[in-house]
């Protein structure tokens, strides 16, 4: 080309204007081109051009253009060659001021300008196509909306304009294209674009203005252009022929702010400091730094101002970088975000930003609207889309695919890091939720998505509540783990699913101190429900099977946080305890320098530096504790937990497959699972439904409260598999509570409905346990009422105004179907102290091989058990229950007003819905459903196998036994109220306990035998051994409820009461065991054990039935009379040996012992011992007529004075004239004329009609017990047929002032028999058991018998011979039988007991309705003494109607034996407690200060208490060093150790026994003395005030005694006796008063050849009932100084006839004390008996000395003298003691002498005359033969004596010897003596024995006074000397 140079130049302007508008205003305008032989370059430069466009002016102009005939040219252009031009091509343009404004039609203005750009091109040809373009533009904008088209100045720097649809500061482009040209196919070259662009200040801006002018520009040009666009499409698309371009772009933009105007919802502002990105044809990189999303909810202001992302306070979205890779081959996101990702959500910002998106998507649509249809159909119809397939574009911009054929599309990869992530979301003004997540990392590919969290914190309301660590959550196609659990249930259809996979390596789960997380997760479950109902999509058809769910935890904890308080309080009070002791230490260690300074310094050290050491030493302990209380928490941390719940190795696969998916599938497992619930009829409406199955295991399960050193729970290795249900009914309308979400103006709040049905689960579970450990107690209920509280915050209750549901409730409702458990080991410990440290306490429930069963109402445990109690002594590992293969059964029967399993009739009411009518009364939607109360059934089967080896066993100590009364106490003790009330905030009501929902409780145990072992102490010396073969054991009973009374809220008093008690046992038999090895070395019993039969019976039946008050119990009598307790013995066999009388006086002994030691260290020991008569009687009348209120109306009118004189001075007047009229009878009888036993006290009183109750009714059905001494050899067995005990509840009545409750006891022996061996010589076997067959102890009326051996026995008759066996298990074939004879024939015995109780509190208050108000009597001033009605006196009465007694020497001599040794046996320790206590006594009395004594006792209390602390101590210190004995056996030092704590243990044992029974002693005496001083004030009671307090008769109707040879056959004498009567009453002035009474006697004489047949009887014959022959009466007073006190003592005997003779004689003595020599005993020393007379202490020989205490009896021949001198010489050999011991003897000499002596007041003997016959030895006849000699017996009277018995004896013996020798002397010489001689020997007589009398009671004065019998006048020995 040739050289050109071309310029345009316009200087001066251009203004285009019409009607005064300007259209265009044009200031300057250069335009130049030159072109040279180098190149071409082309200039333009414009200034200052303004263009104002209006359509509706431009239209009429642009219509008259040819604009159809351009397109028609443009579709058919002609063909012409363009010229190459190979010279360099360069274009610079430069504009400023640039602004054009444009009016479409009625749409808004618009205007677009600039201040100035600049462009270069330059364009060169060689080989290649070389491009190179630059742009240039400074301060871009376009302003649309009203007035946009004026002239504005330049927006302000940093503000937003509203309006500014666009905004660019500056812009700046660079790019370069490279086109190869070359035509080589060989080498083809890739066209080369690189792009670098910078822009700063961007302010982009969306509104409906600016997207309504863009669709009209867009609209237009699309038409325009619409028809020549798809053919260049086409024609571009064939012109690509290169190879692919490869490109580079650089995108830099600064202060980029876009906006987002909408009308309704404000205006959102997306701001990013800096954007910058990087692409190529391989990889694209974005980088983000300084964005934030804010929202501006009101747009008041025209600008807004531009913030770096930094400075905005509250963003919704905002991050400080990011980052992002895409690779074009491997198709690969990558994102990285370093800083901070912080996003802040409200549900009104989720509201603005909704809205912002609808109106930015509708404005989207608009757009799209404006495009042809013919454009834009086949472009989005091509599957191939270029911004959606391949990558790979031209030289043209476009995709080469078209030329090939489609490949399958690529998935993409994303891979994203996020450094740290905090979504903060306020869901309320006061709740938010918080998660900050760091280093999170995102892995997606086609088929797997792996997300990686290596720290989450989800925060409510400021609190972290969850963490998470080390989460890593996949999303795979198909999971192998999963398959194969899912192969593992056969019952599965779906082969795989898709599966999510969640590991955690640890989830801890955090609730602060009482933070409501209720309140804030309900908040956020109406803001997801709103969310919900926003973008809820119509759901069509079945949805897709969800996913299976893998759940893998290595570290599970959830937490309750405790108070800091109280966590404060603890660790402060121990350091208070810790540094007590330290202080003490100092104190000890400064007094022990301050000794030292004194002995060093002596007087001189002053006592003011002393008080200066003590003080500093004050202030010194001050600071220190002071110090460490700030140092509490510098090296350990402060506990914080409360609950801490621990899970290790947790994994979890959840199955979801298609027979189980959808609605109609998952009621059908409903129906499976839960098939005892009745199904609604009309089907069941479910919201959730989803059945699943599952499968988890876990190594570890943890509960642990505060930090006690127990878990709660402890699980170990826990598996399960099963399926699980959850659905939630759809509840009807008014079963949906409306819920508020608050959002901002212009929505307002927003109404969200929610379901209030509950979520239900449905189960079938199987688990496999190894461990399986509880553990609990009262000492933990204070912390598990605060887990309650923090429990109760979880969840939010529901808004339903029913009363809440208690937990059992709950969980019915909840919970349905079956799981059971198979567990490996079970423990259940039950902790007994108060102190939850406490780890050694416990009782332990130990199962092996569980297999638990849970049903609905229905658990079922069947296992090993074993229980154990566990003590930190050596009593620890006792296991006192064992019971194999055991089953327990738990049915649990719940009350409801409907059916207790329809849980889906429930229906729930929100109380909006409630009328008004319903608001009135209390509404309950569980009406039906609730539970009133719960009856429970527990079985116990232990007889499903046989065997041996499941034996069920219980071992008990008395230890045990103590233990588990404190354990009871501790169990049953009631806890307080924690953190109630006002000042905690916390007023809602307490919550029922489950203890108090029960109404009935059945207890049933069955067991094939039984085997229960108790020992009195832990080395098993003593003990008693039971066993049955089979035994059924039932019982039920009922809980009452009772109110306290008072207006304080208090507990309800819980009352249980058995109704029904059946027992069944056979076979059983008790033995006593005894063991004479001592515990070894290892502290373990010995197996040396001896067994001793005590009883055995073959069956044993008892029932128990409750009886209801106002039923008629009289209406059947006997037998078929309801009783409420039964119980029938049958065939009970009773031994009572020396033995057994051992051990069980040792059993019973250790258990009073410690009875006794539990009462005196009680703090009731000494209460109540100032005692004021007066006063207290007064109190106790007064309190026991206010507590009933049936008191009598009316009370007895008081006696005047002068009335009560006169009353008693006349009837003492009638019975002095009564007693004068009976003196010269000779008979005495009876008051009464009926029988005797008809008049007994206690059978009137137990035949009274007021009873309420039949209480007890005890049989026992053939019967036997057997004794056996221990001197003499043989047995006696004593037999009843049939024996009844009964008992029965009188109604209560008022008895004087006072009303009591009266009980009865009656026993009626039927059949009775007593049997006697007849052996002489002792057998050699110790446990030697003889028992009678059962048809010699039952009833035969008619008996045949069925052997000679029957026929031989002698029939049913005393005296005959009965067959015995050894073994009940046995027949009598297989064994050698042995006779023994019956000593007393069938017979029948009865005895009744009356006993009379204050009324107790708890009385049934419809028993006081029965109560009879007392009658006042109006003659009650006229009763006479004698008939005075008797109140409220208890009253015991034998009666024995016919006796028949035969026996022999031996069984004499036996049946003494074991009277004397074996029933009235006192134990020596018991004679010595006798004697310390009397000792005691005695030193009381000296004493005379009870605040000394007071003192003392406390003092003891003390020290005794301290033993029983050290006891303990050492107890827990032998158990350490056992334990770690079992370590380190062979460690000498913890042997040492161990023996040296085993002697202290011993030693302080003994120290305590002793201690404790001085204690026991003092404190009795103490009590009783203080008693007999109160008694002494009190003036004495008048005649009328005393009354009986306890009566006791003894009567036999008929007896018959024959007195047999050895041979049991042959008689010696017959003795009979008729209406025997003895009585004792004992009356409210402490004063006893003794009957005997006997209505007739004979004795009859069996010798062959016999003189007199009939030896004794009385002279009269019988003439009436009311005739006695014998009566003895004695009044008795309390002892004083230890003297028994008789008051008055008579005896009264009607004249006998006595026919004796010296062969009779001899045989009786020979009978009753066999060996013994008759003549010697005769010439005994009368003048040691005499000294006996007076001392009371017998004169023995040297050889009596050495020999046993029964020689002592050979000093007389009586044999009341020899029990006499027995008893004396034993008490006082039994008082000579160590001098060390007692060293005060004046004490012990004045005990022994009181304990032999009496105080005889008034003694009288009516004369009685006798007829005496006797013959002596020889047969001929003899001098000292007697024939009907009629003798005199005297009258004797003594008064004011003090005598032993033995004194009394010897008296009367010599005074009536004296009067019959005479008279004998008299009748055989028959002489008469003169009446002076007479007169003088009677007066001479007289004299001297009033010499005696006096001289005796002046000695007994002296000894008992305490001085020696030395001191006595020796002349006066001689009055006792031998009479010659």
């Amino acid at each position: 080309m040739p050289q050109t140079n071309v310029e345009v130049l316009l200087e001066d302007g251009l203004l285009l204007s019409q009607s005064r508008q300007r259209i265009i205003c044009l200031n300057s305008v250069k335009a130049t081109m030159q072109i040279t032989s180098i190149d071409v370059s082309t200039t333009l430069n414009v200034t200052t051009c303004i263009v104002h466009y209006r359509h509706q002016e431009f239209s009429h102009w642009l219509s008259l253009l040819p604009w159809k005939l351009r397109h028609q040219t443009k579709e058919a252009p002609k063909k012409r060659d363009i010229p190459q031009i190979n010279a360099p091509i360069m274009i610079n343009t430069s504009v400023s001021n640039i602004s054009v404004s444009v009016q479409l039609g009625d749409t808004q203005p618009f205007a677009l300008g600039l201040i100035s750009a600049s462009a270069d091109l330059q364009h060169l040809r060689t080989h290649s196509l070389h491009q190179r373009m630059t742009l240039s533009l400074d301060h871009l904008w376009w302003r649309v909306g009203e007035g946009s088209h004026i002239q504005q100045a330049p927006h302000p720097p940093n503000m937003h304009v509203w309006g500014n649809a666009l905004l660019l500061d500056c812009f700046t482009l660079q790019g370069s294209y490279n086109q190869s040209l070359s035509l080589s196919q060989s080498q083809p070259q890739s066209d080369t674009l690189f792009v670098d662009c910078t822009i700063r200040g961007l302010q982009a801006e969306s509104s409906e203005t600016c997207i309504q002018c863009l669709s009209r520009i867009l609209s237009g040009i699309h038409n325009d252009s619409s028809a020549a666009a798809v053919p260049e499409m086409s024609t571009a698309a064939q012109s690509v022929t290169k190879s692919p371009l490869l490109w580079k772009i650089d995108l830099n933009l600064e202060d980029v702010n876009i906006f987002t105007l909408s009308s309704v919802a404000g205006a959102a502002v997306l701001t990013a400091d800096t954007l910058t990105v990087q692409g190529s044809a391989e990889t694209t990189a974005i980088s983000i730094h300084g964005f934030c999303l804010v929202l501006i909810k009101l747009v008041e202001e025209k600008m807004h101002p531009c913030y770096k992302a930094v400075d905005i306070p509250l963003p919704i979205l905002g991050f400080s970088s990011l980052s992002a890779s895409y690779y074009t081959s491997v198709r690969t996101l990558e994102m990285y975000c370093g800083a901070t990702f912080i996003v802040h959500w409200t549900p009104a910002d989720h509201m603005f930003l909704h809205q912002h998106i609808v109106d930015m998507l509708q404005h989207a649509n608009s757009l799209l609207e404006t495009r042809p249809r013919t454009v834009i159909s086949p472009l989005l119809s091509q599957d191939n889309h270029p911004s959606l397939d391949n990558p790979v574009t031209s030289s043209t911009g476009l995709t080469n695919v078209f030329s090939e054929p489609p490949l399958k599309k690529k998935q993409l990869t994303i891979n994203m890091e996020l450094v740290c992530l905090k979504a903060t979301a306020s869901i309320s003004n006061e709740s938010c939720i918080c998660l900050l997540l760091d280093n999170m990392t995102v892995v997606r590919n086609s088929s797997f998505l792996q997300v990686k969290l290596p720290h989450l914190v989800a925060s409510f309301d400021g609190n972290d509540i969850f963490t998470f660590k080390d989460m890593d959550v996949q999303i795979l196609p198909e999971y192998e783990k999963a398959i194969l659990c899912r192969n593992a249930f056969s019952q599965l259809q779906t082969p795989k699913n898709h599966a999510w996979i969640f590991n955690f390596g640890s989830v801890f789960i955090e609730f602060p101190y009482q933070y409501d997380f209720s309140k804030t997760f309900d908040e956020a479950i109406n803001v997801q429900k709103w969310l919900k109902a926003l973008y809820k999509k119509d759901k069509q058809g079945l949805e897709p099977l969800p996913p299976d769910i893998v759940l893998n935890v290595v570290q599970f904890s959830f937490i309750f946080l405790d108070d800091v308080f109280e966590v404060k309080l603890r660790d402060n009070y121990e350091l208070l305890k810790d540094e007590s002791k330290e202080s003490a230490k100092r104190l000890q260690l400064l007094d022990a320098k301050v000794a030292a300074l004194r002995k060093q310094h002596g007087e001189l050290l002053p006592a003011r530096k002393i008080e200066e050491l003590y003080t500093s030493l004050e202030k010194k302990n001050i600071e220190i504790y002071i110090q460490r209380s700030k140092r509490l928490y510098a090296n350990t941390p402060m506990r914080k937990a409360l609950l801490t719940w621990t899970i290790s190795e947790l994994e979890v696969v959840v199955l979801a497959d298609e027979s189980y998916h959808g609605v109609e599938k998952v009621i059908k497992q409903i129906k499976d699972i839960d098939n005892v619930s009745p199904f609604p009829p009309c089907g069941l409406a479910l919201v959730i439904q989803w059945c699943r199955m599952l499968k988890y295991s876990m190594k570890s399960f943890l509960v642990r409260i505060r930090d006690y050193p127990r878990y709660l729970f402890e699980i170990r290795d826990w598996t399960l598999s099963g399926r699980l249900i959850g659905t939630e009914q759809d509840g009807h309308p008014n079963a949906r509570r409306k819920q508020i979400v608050k959002l901002e103006k212009p929505w307002g709040d927003v109404v969200v409905e929610r379901n209030m049905p509950p979520l239900k689960f449905y189960h079938d579970f199987h688990s496999e346990i190894a461990l399986f450990t509880i553990v609990w107690g009262p000492c933990w209920d204070p912390a598990w009422t605060l887990i309650g509280q923090a429990v109760d915050l979880l969840t939010k209750p529901s808004v339903d105004p029913s009363p809440l549901l208690s937990w059992w409730d709950k969980s019915r409702l909840l919970f349905h179907g079956l799981w059971v458990m198979n567990i490996d080991q079970a423990n259940l410990h039950q902790l007994a102290t108060e102190d939850p440290y406490n780890t050694t306490e416990n009782m332990h429930w130990e199962w092996n091989k569980l297999t638990f069963e849970w049903k609905p109402c229905h658990f079922n445990f069947k296992g090993d058990l074993d229980i154990n109690v566990r003590t930190a002594s050596k009593y620890d590992d006792c296991c006192f229950m064992h019971l194999s293969d055991l089953c327990m059964t738990f049915d649990l029967q719940w009350l409801c007003h409907g059916n207790p399993y329809d849980h889906h009739s429930v229906t729930l009411c929100s109380p909006e819905f409630l009328t008004d009518f319903q608001s009135l009364q209390i509404h309950d939607s569980y009406r039906a459903f609730r539970s009133e109360n719960l009856n429970l059934s527990v079985k116990m089967d232990l007889s499903r196998h046989k065997t041996e080896a499941s034996q069920p066993r219980i071992l008990l100590y008395s230890s045990t036994l103590r233990w588990m009364q404190n354990f009871w106490a501790t169990w049953t003790n009631v806890s307080r109220p924690i953190c109630r009330g006002k000042l905690f905030n916390n007023m809602k009501p307490s919550k029922k306990k489950l203890g108090q929902h029960y109404k009935e409780l059945s207890y049933t145990a069955l067991f094939p035998e039984l085997q229960v072992h108790y020992w009195a102490s832990f080395a098993q010396q003593r003990g008693v051994q039971v066993e049955c073969s089979q035994g059924h054991i039932f019982t039920r009973g009922t809980q009452r409820l009772i109110p306290q009374a008072g207006t304080v809220m208090r507990r309800l008093i819980s009352e249980w009461n058995v109704t029904q008690m059946v027992s069944d046992l056979s076979m059983v038999t008790v033995h006593l065991m005894l063991s004479t090895l001592e515990e070894n070395s290892d502290h373990r019993p010995s197996s040396n054990v001896k067994k001793t039969h005590l009883l055995s019976l073959s069956s044993l039946s008892y029932q128990r039935h409750s009886n209801r008050i106002g039923e008629d119990v009289s209406v059947n009598e006997g037998e078929n009379a309801f009783y409420t307790h039964r119980l029938r013995l049958v065939d009970l066999r009773a031994s009572w040996t020396t033995t057994n009388r051992n051990i069980a006086f040792g059993l019973y002994d250790g258990y009073k012992k410690a009875a006794v030691l539990k009462r005196n260290l009680s703090t009731e020991a000494l209460k109540g011992l100032r005692i004021d008569a007066q006063i207290q009687n007064k109190k106790f009348k007064r309190t026991s007529v206010s507590l009933y209120p049936l008191s009598p109306t009316s009370p007895p009118v008081p006696l005047e004075t002068g009335e009560k004189l006169e009353k008693s001075q006349t009837e003492g007047t009638s019975m002095l004239q009564k007693l004068i009229e009976e003196t010269d009878k000779f008979v005495v009888f009876s008051e009464e004329e009926l029988g005797v036993s008809d008049q007994l006290y206690g059978i009137a009183a137990s035949q009274t009609d007021d009873v309420f109750n039949r209480n007890w009714l005890i049989e026992l059905i053939n019967c036997q017990m057997m004794l056996r001494g221990t001197e003499t050899a043989g047995c006696v067995l004593v037999s009843a047929s049939k024996a009844q005990l009964l008992q029965c509840q009188h109604h209560p009545a008022w008895y004087g002032d006072t009303p009591k409750q009266k009980t009865s006891w009656t026993c009626l022996l039927d059949g009775m028999q007593y049997f006697a061996t007849m052996e002489t010589n002792p057998t050699d076997k110790e446990d030697w058991q003889l028992w009678l067959l059962v048809k010699n102890i039952e009833e035969q009326r008619e008996r045949n018998p069925d052997s000679v051996l029957e026929l031989m026995e002698g029939g049913q008759a005393v005296g005959g011979l009965v067959s015995t066996t050894t073994d009940w298990n046995q027949s009598i074939q297989a064994q050698h039988p042995q006779q023994v004879q019956r000593i007393i024939s069938r017979c029948s015995c009865r005895m009744y007991y009356i006993g009379y109780s204050h009324i107790d509190r708890d009385i049934d208050p419809e028993l006081l309705s029965h109560i009879k108000t007392p009658e006042v009597r109006e003659s009650q001033g006229k009763e006479d003494l004698l008939n005075k009605q008797e109140g409220a006196v208890d009253t015991f009465t034998l009666i024995h109607h016919d006796l028949e007694i035969s026996s022999n020497p031996v069984q004499y001599a036996m049946i003494l034996d074991i009277v004397n040794n074996l029933l009235l046996h006192v134990e020596p320790k018991r004679k010595e407690h006798s004697e310390k206590k009397q000792r005691v006594r005695f030193q009381l009395e000296i004493s005379s200060n009870p605040e000394e004594q007071r003192s003392s006792i406390l003092h003891l209390q003390e020290a005794v208490r301290q033993h029983v602390a050290q006891i303990r101590t050492l107890e827990k210190q032998i158990y350490s060093t056992m334990k770690s004995l079992q370590d380190e056996s062979k460690n000498e030092a913890l042997l040492e150790m161990n023996q040296k704590l085993q002697q202290q243990l011993d030693q302080e044992k003994i120290d305590l026994q002793n201690k404790s029974e001085e204690l026991n002693i003092l404190i009795r005496c103490f009590k009783d003395f203080q008693l007999q001083r109160a008694n002494k004030m009190k003036p004495r009671k008048q005649l009328e005030d005393v009354s009986v307090v306890r009566r006791t008769e003894i009567y036999f109707a008929q007896a018959r005694w024959r007195l047999t040879e050895e041979d049991g056959q042959l008689g010696i004498t017959e003795l009979e006796l008729q209406r025997f009567l003895y009585s004792k009453v004992n009356k409210s002035d402490d004063t006893a008063e003794h009957l005997l009474e006997l209505g007739w006697f004979t004795m009859n004489n069996l010798l062959p050849n016999a003189v007199y047949k009939v030896v004794l009887k009385p002279q009269f014959p019988c003439q009436s009932g009311r005739q006695l022959a014998l009566r003895i009466f004695s009044k008795v007073r309390p002892p004083v100084g230890g003297i028994s006190i008789k008051e008055h003592f008579e005896v009264n005997v009607v004249p006998l006839v006595i026919q004796l003779t010296y062969q009779f004689f001899k045989r009786m003595m020979g009978f009753f004390f066999p060996g013994r020599n008759v003549e010697e005993e005769e010439t005994g020393d009368e003048e040691d008996k005499s000294k006996l007379v007076t001392t009371g202490i017998p004169v023995v020989k040297q050889r009596q000395l050495i020999g046993p205490e029964d020689q002592v009896g050979s000093l007389s021949s009586s044999k009341g003298v020899t029990q006499g001198l027995n008893r004396t010489s034993g008490v006082r050999r039994s008082f000579r003691k160590p001098q060390e011991q007692h060293p005060v003897d004046d004490i012990d000499k004045m005990k022994e002498r009181a304990a032999m002596n009496n105080s005889f007041i008034y003694i009288k003997i009516p004369q009685v005359p006798l007829c005496v016959n006797y013959k002596g030895e020889k047969n001929s006849a003899d001098w000292r033969d007697l024939n009907m000699l009629n003798l005199v017996l005297p009258c004797l009277e003594y008064h004011n004596n003090t005598w032993t018995w033995l004194d009394f004896a010897m008296a009367v013996k010599k005074d009536i010897r004296k009067a019959v020798v005479a008279q004998v002397i008299k009748e055989k010489l028959r002489l008469k003596p003169t009446a002076g001689a007479e007169a003088k020997g009677k007066a001479s007589e007289a004299k001297t024995d009033t010499n005696v009398q006096q001289q005796e009671e002046e000695e007994k004065a002296r000894l008992l006074i305490g001085l020696s019998t030395t001191d006595k006048n020796p002349g006066k020995k001689s009055i006792f000397g031998r009479r010659k």
